[in-house]
């Protein structure tokens, strides 16, 4: 199997996780208001190049469709292998805070598709990535500041306030999961 090389694309599995669907179903759900609409913009074209990569990677299958009085439409089927690497994918905490403005909220929407557990340990996954990068921000702060280095310090703090605030977003994201069951 090919390595998925764009951070997103794992996410186009999650559609198919419960059936397979057309690829103008995929992109219909995928801009939903009440989904990821607000977070994820994809043009169809993409969207049908990205399916067909996924494909020659394994991860999907694909039927052809006839319809009356139309072109034939393809019909994308989550295959073993999609559905592994889905479940991983959704599992793991971003890699990086530039990552949590799109992947994670991707990563999140599907996690509490697949329900609150799934969505639970993904948090404390993304919770734990986030504590190390405060650590590791406060140290270079803390040198920063021994070797009175005013900007860099600077620099520093406002990325700590970041971390910090993805933690206090992040504690919030817990809250609604605890009482929508």
């Amino acid at each position: 199997m090919k390595q998925l090389s764009l951070t997103i694309e794992p996410a186009l599995l999650g559609f198919l996780r419960q059936q397979p669907k057309h690829g103008y179903a995929i992109h219909q759900e995928l801009s939903a208001p009440n989904g990821l609409g607000p977070v994820w913009q994809i043009k169809l074209s993409q969207l049908y190049a990205l399916l067909g990569k996924l494909e020659d990677a394994g991860y999907v299958t694909t039927t052809t469709e006839p319809q009356a009085n139309k072109p034939p439409r393809k019909l994308f089927r989550l295959t073993p292998v999609g559905e592994a690497a889905f479940l991983s994918w959704v599992a793991g905490a971003v890699e990086n805070g530039r990552s949590l403005r799109l992947e994670f909220l991707v990563k999140l929407y599907f996690a509490r598709r697949e329900g609150a557990d799934v969505a639970a340990r993904l948090l404390v996954a993304q919770r734990e990535q986030c504590q190390r990068w405060l650590a590791a921000e406060q140290e270079i702060v803390d040198a920063e500041t021994r070797d009175s280095h005013e900007y860099g310090r600077l620099v520093h703090q406002f990325r700590l306030g970041q971390i910090q605030a993805m933690l206090i977003w992040l504690d919030n994201c817990e809250e609604p999961s605890k009482h929508e069951n």
